[in-house]
């Protein structure tokens, strides 16, 4: 494997299997520290499979990876916690406890993380609301807020640990077009201003044209690297 700063995502080689199934095979590529990547590739193609083999949901059979320090071929149960405290992961469906504020929301995520200071869970749930324009909404449940702000929540949770990377599973899938470029517009803010690695999985080649960045591309049980925008 290449030397990565260690903050990097690094595959070379790798086989991804749901169950005994083959999804992807020979994946290799980089992402270096403070880069923006998007993901894209027909349904079915194994574009989650692999954000999932990255945040250890699934675990590595053959070839090396590492991400933000952790070597994928060594993780296990008791340390995929700790990947995950490196790692902001958003999902499609947002997932949010929609029985507890915004607040409980972000408290959840910091004490199943390991933080039970008080002052600390406040503070660090103050910070992430403000990075994402929601200071003022703490209170509030989450079926009080519009599908972009219950976004903004799901990604105020996912930085909430200053992570050196998110991994974005279609974060603007359920979201009109207005608000998804509001969306995007945060996470490239959150991208460029905190350095934060940002890998996301899409089927919106509008969000590609209007902002663009390096594609990698999963087709016909492969990952395609660098792939042009009308591909």
């Amino acid at each position: 494997m290449e030397t990565t700063s260690g903050n990097d995502i690094h595959f070379s080689g790798v086989s991804i299997f749901q169950g005994k199934t083959l999804v992807l095979s020979d994946v290799t590529f980089s992402i270096p520290h403070g880069e923006f990547v998007y993901l894209i590739g027909k349904t079915g193609t194994g574009k989650s499979s692999l954000l999932k083999t990255i945040y250890g949901d699934l675990s590595l059979r053959s070839g090396s990876a590492e991400v933000a320090g952790f070597d994928l071929a060594k993780i296990t149960w008791k340390t995929v916690p700790f990947l995950r405290r490196k790692l902001g992961i958003i999902f499609q469906d947002f997932q949010l406890l929609m029985d507890r504020s915004v607040d409980d929301n972000l408290e959840f995520v910091l004490r199943a993380t390991g933080t039970t200071d008080k002052s600390l869970i406040k503070l660090k749930s103050d910070e992430a609301l403000k990075r994402v324009g929601l200071q003022s909404k703490g209170f509030k449940m989450p079926h009080e807020l519009s599908g972009g702000e219950q976004q903004r929540v799901v990604i105020a949770r996912a930085i909430i640990n200053d992570p050196v990377a998110i991994v974005a599973d279609e974060p603007t899938g359920n979201l009109d077009p207005e608000t998804s470029d509001d969306i995007m517009q945060l996470l490239r803010f959150l991208n460029k201003e905190y350095n934060t690695t940002i890998l996301m999985a899409t089927h919106n080649y509008n969000i590609l044209e209007k902002f663009p960045a390096r594609i990698l591309k999963t087709a016909n049980g492969k990952l395609i690297t660098d792939v042009p925008v009308n591909s």
